[in-house]
């Protein structure tokens, strides 16, 4: 495990937080800012916990053979974790929804990265994926804290429960495998890359268990969060940066999908939610110009990359450069699949070398 910048790692970014802040109702600005209040006091447990992979193997159960292994809590709107077990691997279905999401959700994405990947659940050790729903009271957001999953219910009025959408949860756990493989820093471009790659792999699992082809796919991270009322119909396209809402609550999608908009910024740890539409449209370019199943070709060259070839303050250009001579090892010098991935990024205005 590579040592991470012990950040947990929200899927609702700040600069929505504050905009509920300043724009919603009542209820929903005390919310707002309690969730915020409630993300700081989280980061900074995270970083006097600081787990080590020793440490955390240690408190989690492990298997050296692949094996789906997961646990559902009920933390009852409290936070305290991991609160009360309510489901264990192979137990039947539950009556909370929740529960019963949170549960498929994690095995969905277990499914993506076993199955096409080979990769042996989160760490590629076997780690047990613990899930706590009914997190908080009116709770909008949802985090992977470095050991487990954590999932609040929304308020019903901007967001739906956080367990709705199945790319949120790929997109959370998948900052359990960037901890233990390339341990991207929560900061700037490598922040930035850490994002991404949990939009790329959020929004692959949900398009795995829907066998959508890239075509097909809707490229949104968030579909179903949103309430009804708001206007917007993701949190992130990355089809189309920037166009996933505009709301006067929760504001204007402020994701470039291009190098020349980059978003210079102290906020939100160097803007890690805003700039990383950047290679998440990168991803789609390549995805959709090589065709047919994302998560096969376009999948591949991008976890090989996390996996082997990005190391923890790995920038934007890095990580093109290691895509396109990943792209060449797995498929050939000069390929159709090197060609994709060299003007997928030039799309965005990066070119690999």
């Amino acid at each position: 495990m590579s040592q991470n910048s012990n950040h947990v790692c929200y899927i609702i970014p700040p600069h929505i937080l504050k905009e509920i802040a300043q724009n919603g109702t009542t209820t929903q600005k005390v919310e707002a800012l309690e969730t915020l209040a409630a993300t700081e006091q989280l980061r900074g447990q995270r970083q006097v916990l600081g787990p080590t992979l020793a440490s955390v193997a240690s408190m989690l159960e492990v298997a050296a053979e692949p094996v789906l292994n997961r646990n559902v809590y009920d933390a009852k709107q409290q936070e305290q974790l991991p609160g009360t077990l309510v489901r264990k691997e192979g137990a039947k279905e539950s009556k909370d929804v929740a529960v019963n999401e949170a549960y498929d959700g994690a095995g969905a994405t277990y499914e993506l990265y076993h199955k096409i990947y080979k990769r042996n659940s989160i760490d590629d050790h076997g780690l047990r994926i613990d899930s706590t729903v009914h997190y908080g009271q009116n709770y909008d957001n949802a985090f992977w804290n470095g050991q487990q999953m954590v999932y609040g219910d929304g308020d019903n009025s901007l967001f739906n429960r956080f367990t709705i959408s199945l790319d949120v949860i790929g997109h959370e756990l998948t900052h359990g495998v960037t901890q233990y493989e390339a341990g991207l820093i929560y900061t700037g471009q490598p922040g930035a890359l850490n994002e991404s790659f949990s939009d790329v792999f959020g929004s692959l699992v949900k398009q795995y268990k829907l066998g959508q082809t890239a075509d097909k796919a809707d490229w949104l991270i968030g579909e179903g969060l949103l309430a009804p009322k708001v206007k917007g119909v993701a949190l992130r396209s990355m089809k189309a940066p920037g166009t996933a809402y505009d709301d006067p609550v929760l504001g204007k999608d402020p994701q470039p999908g291009n190098m020349k908009d980059f978003v210079h910024t102290t906020s939100d740890n160097g803007g890690v939610h805003v700039n990383s539409g950047i290679p998440n449209h990168a991803f789609y370019l390549v995805a959709t110009a090589i065709g047919g199943n994302a998560w096969e070709k376009a999948g591949n060259i991008w976890y090989i990359t996390l996996r082997d070839k990005l190391s923890r303050r790995a920038t934007f250009q890095v990580a093109a450069n290691a895509t396109y001579h990943t792209a060449a090892e797995l498929y050939g010098e000069g390929s159709a699949e090197q060609k994709a991935v060299k003007d997928g990024w030039a799309g965005v205005g990066i070119k690999v070398r």
